[in-house]
């Protein structure tokens, strides 16, 4: 089956912080291109033991980058208690699901730029001990990307879209 979505990967290679975002910020219009195309009942249908669906993904990316980015990297407490649920309640809307992860983007890239250097140590420890920048980019891109692959599976069951 022909890759009907399928992108070169980024070709930036002028520092490392400027490499690493161009990564992530590639993984972030993989997942949101996934869901290109489909209706409500396409964008929520599980197709998998565990339930996962695309529009849960792009819920759970969300609450991803406020995890790590506004509370571990920013020290933001509000995200104490985030929920990395899939299941999207059905009074929320695809819009509302795509805004909000297009909102936490714009507030993890606030304090990615407020980091400033991949040497910057997060706010809030990660198991005891701070981290860098540097890790959390490479984590939370890493996430990114498996997620994405399981976005990759799952929009190939609901119409035959292949793809990154």
């Amino acid at each position: 089956m022909a890759e009907t979505q399928r992108e070169p990967v980024p070709r930036v290679d002028t520092g490392e912080l400027d490499t690493a975002l161009a990564f992530l910020d590639f993984a972030r219009h993989c997942l949101i291109k996934k869901l290109e195309g489909l209706d409500e009942e396409q964008l929520r249908r599980r197709l998998v033991d565990s339930e996962t669906n695309l529009l849960g993904l792009v819920q759970h990316c969300a609450a991803g980058e406020r995890w790590w980015f506004a509370h571990h990297l920013g020290g933001d407490p509000s995200y104490a208690e985030t929920d990395f649920t899939m299941l999207v309640p059905e009074d929320r809307t695809a819009e509302e699901v795509i805004a909000d992860f297009h909102a936490a983007v714009a507030e993890s890239d606030r304090h990615i730029a407020a980091a400033g250097s991949p040497e910057a140590l997060t706010a809030l420890h990660v198991d005891g001990q701070p981290k860098t920048l540097r890790w959390v980019l490479a984590h939370t891109t890493s996430e990114l990307i498996r997620h994405v692959g399981h976005a990759d599976i799952l929009r190939e069951q609901v119409d035959g879209t292949t793809g990154r």
